[in-house]
C-alpha cells in the first residue's frame, strides 16, 4: 500500500511544476513582459531555461527517473525565482508564494534524501 501512496504523492507533487511550465508555454509573451518588469536580461532564454527545468523536474519526480537530478535542479531554479519574484514581503501574497517555494524546496529535499520508491522507472531500469 505504501509503494501507491508515494506514486500518487509524487505525482502530485510534480504537478506543482508541471502546470507552472504550461502557464510559461500558454502565456509565454506575457511571461517574458513579467520577467522583464522585473529587470530580467534575456528573458526568452531564460524563460525556455525555466520551462525545461520544471518540464524535466516534474517528469523526474512525477516518474521516478533521474529524481536526485531533478530535483536538484527544480532546488537551483527555485531559489532565484523565490529571490527575483517573490521577495516582497510587504505583499502579503508575495510573501505566500515565496513560503510555498521554501516548502517546495523542502519536499525536493525529500526527495533527493529518500529517492521516489519502489514504483518509479529509476528501480525498472
Amino acid at each position: 500500500m505504501t509503494k501507491y501512496i508515494n506514486l500518487t504523492g509524487r505525482i502530485l507533487f510534480s504537478l506543482m511544476f508541471l502546470l507552472p511550465a504550461f502557464n510559461k508555454i500558454t502565456n509565454f509573451e506575457g511571461t517574458q513582459q513579467f520577467m522583464a518588469s522585473k529587470g530580467m536580461p534575456a528573458t526568452a532564454f531564460l524563460l525556455v531555461c525555466a520551462i525545461v527545468i520544471l518540464l524535466f523536474g516534474a517528469f523526474s519526480i512525477g516518474a521516478g527517473f533521474k529524481s536526485k537530478f531533478g530535483s536538484i535542479a527544480l532546488i537551483i531554479f527555485l531559489i532565484p525565482a523565490s529571490l527575483i519574484f517573490h521577495s516582497d514581503f510587504a505583499d502579503q501574497n508575495q510573501f505566500i508564494h515565496f513560503l510555498k517555494n521554501v516548502a517546495l524546496i523542502g519536499g525536493l529535499l525529500f526527495v533527493f534524501a529518500n529517492g521516489t520508491g519502489e514504483l518509479s522507472l529509476d528501480k525498472k531500469i
